[in-house]
């Protein structure tokens, strides 16, 4: 049985190598961004990516859940839909004469929100429910949604025209919000060459899937038994308290930030090939973890200070421990 175990912990290890390679072969230049996404995947949390248009956020997510032997729905999000558009809704059937319910794109496994901050405050709140216990309730009936279920939205800018500020409730239901930048000339020019070699090589078509949603699972279930020693869980709750304490911050992290911190930082150490978690783990994800969920006071914001720069001196100030 040990000789077996040790097999299915290599099998995996391979498979997630495979799936990393695969994802850049086509996502040119964004290996922090993917060890991210996979990260929010095996933690069980959904992802916010942020990037201006044309950076391949929806195709990175399109990729990820074709990777998955997952339902895959997606969602657009605009400025005059409605929470009924999401969810779906009952609809009368006359021949049976009774109703229906007609489920939305919101059902699924892996479901894609592309550009969820252009839809209003009303229709930001249908996903409120789905994101925390994996359930909505419709005419008081509630649906549950399988295992799986994640969801990857990506969003512009909030400077940009036609967008409308997430609400903290919402953005603390996420895991991590990813930011994506521009490509380097390097990865520009490894771009444009691909696109000519072989025009059609972001068609998703003939990708075939690498893992199932059991083996999903089960990788699920492995990265909750990574080891994490008591002095790292300290750790995280003194950096998470340090945003409740910091003068530049008016808004802190809540409790379910320091969840994420422990459900990412195991699911990053198992993708890192370990089966514990060390100190590098918690300071790489503590951008992506708290980006979204701290709000600057406005002296703070007055004097220039930014989100990355504060987070950066509260990884400095909280000392790592030994």
């Amino acid at each position: 049985m040990e000789n077996e175990t040790i097999i299915t912990e290599v099998q995996y290890q391979a498979k997630i190598e495979e799936l990393k390679s695969l994802v850049s072969s086509i996502i040119v230049g964004q290996e922090k961004m993917l060890d991210l996404l996979l990260t929010a995947v095996l933690a069980d949390g959904h992802t916010l990516i942020e990037g201006v248009p044309g950076v391949a956020k929806t195709l990175t997510a399109r990729l990820l859940a074709k990777l998955i032997s997952a339902n895959f729905s997606r969602m657009q999000f605009t400025s005059d839909l409605m929470p009924s558009d999401v969810l779906g809704t009952n609809v009368f059937n006359v021949s049976k004469g009774c109703f229906e319910f007609h489920q939305g794109p919101a059902f699924g496994d892996i479901i894609l929100v592309d550009e969820i901050n252009r839809a209003p405050a009303k229709t930001q709140s249908a996903l409120f429910e789905l994101m925390e216990e994996r359930q909505t309730t419709i005419d008081g009936e509630c649906h549950k949604m399988g295992d799986v279920y994640t969801i990857v939205a990506t969003q512009n800018p909030i400077e940009q025209e036609g967008t409308y500020r997430l609400p903290e409730a919402q953005l603390d239901r996420f895991l991590f919000k990813i930011h994506i930048g521009y490509p380097s000339v390097e990865d520009e020019i490894a771009i444009i060459k691909a696109h000519n070699s072989n025009s059609r090589f972001t068609k998703l078509e003939n990708i075939t899937p690498i893992l199932s949603k059991e083996e999903l699972l089960d990788l699920r279930s492995k990265a909750n038994n990574v080891f994490i020693d008591e002095k790292l869980i300290q750790y995280i709750a003194l950096l998470i308290q340090e945003t409740r304490t910091n003068k530049s911050i008016y808004v802190g992290a809540s409790p379910r930030a320091s969840i994420a911190f422990l459900h990412a930082a195991k699911a990053y150490a198992l993708i890192q090939g370990r089966s514990f978690v060390i100190p590098d783990d918690i300071k790489m994800l503590t951008f992506p973890i708290l980006c979204h969920r701290i709000i600057l006071t406005a002296e703070a914001e007055m004097e220039g200070l930014s989100i990355d720069r504060v987070i950066k001196e509260m990884v400095e100030k909280v000392e790592v421990p030994k």
